[in-house]
């Protein structure tokens, strides 16, 4: 079985989901650390007419020291639910399948979630329900796994049965492979090559949001995306 294993990244870019499609099994860390710099957990990019859009959903992090994903808490003070939904209508009005997720996107910044967490996955599973990805996620949480470092990435693959474990090719080489084959779990190596696609706005950004694939290209996102895996 070839599993995958990542964060839970504020609507993430294409190459996320690709690897996603490509596991039987998809884990979420949720209780790694949550980074103190900026992170994907909480913004991500668009596109407008000034080039990137950046989206921040903002949470509680000062005076709560070292937290862990599950516990943060997103902050509800501000205009932020409000302005979101805004921007984005107001970047992609003119994508022809901007209107067919508006609403839903409408109702993920208005109803007010109290972790970080949940809104992430609630987004992430309406992206898997549209590009039809069968795989399975299960949260970290679940499979009571404490580890750190290569030995939480190896202990979760024991947990889940899984003989092989997909990894950003980037890091393959930061790996401990002595540990991976003590362990018979062999780390495949996953890249992405963003492939161009029709965009507002002039010249074309890659990796942004899939947001931004799927509300001018529609249906035709998995195609699209697919053709960037390797």
């Amino acid at each position: 079985m070839v599993i995958s294993i990542s964060r839970p990244y504020f609507a993430p870019f294409p190459g996320y989901f690709l690897k996603a499609r490509f596991s039987d099994l998809f884990v979420i860390l949720d209780q790694v650390q949550f980074p103190l710099r900026t992170t994907w957990i909480t913004r991500n990019r668009f596109k407008n007419d000034q080039g990137v859009l950046w989206l921040t959903i903002p949470v509680w992090k000062r005076g709560r020291g070292l937290q862990s994903i599950e516990n943060v808490r997103i902050c509800h003070e501000g205009r932020w639910n409000r302005k979101c939904p805004a921007s984005l209508k107001s970047a992609y009005a003119d994508a022809p399948f901007f209107q067919d997720h508006f609403d839903f996107l409408k109702e993920i910044f208005a109803a007010k979630y109290e972790r970080i967490l949940d809104l992430n996955m609630k987004i992430i599973r309406y992206i898997f329900r549209y590009l039809d990805i069968g795989t399975t996620i299960v949260h970290q949480s679940e499979l009571g796994v404490k580890e750190r470092g290569d030995r939480l990435l190896v202990e979760i693959c024991r947990r889940t049965g899984a003989s092989s474990l997909l990894i950003p090719d980037p890091v393959v080489k930061y790996l401990d492979t002595d540990l991976f084959d003590r362990s018979g779990i062999e780390p495949k190596p996953f890249s992405y090559h963003p492939r161009a696609y029709p965009q507002l706005w002039g010249d074309f950004i890659a990796n942004l949001s899939i947001f931004d694939m799927i509300f001018n290209c529609g249906d035709k996102t998995r195609e699209i995306m697919a053709a960037g895996g390797a």
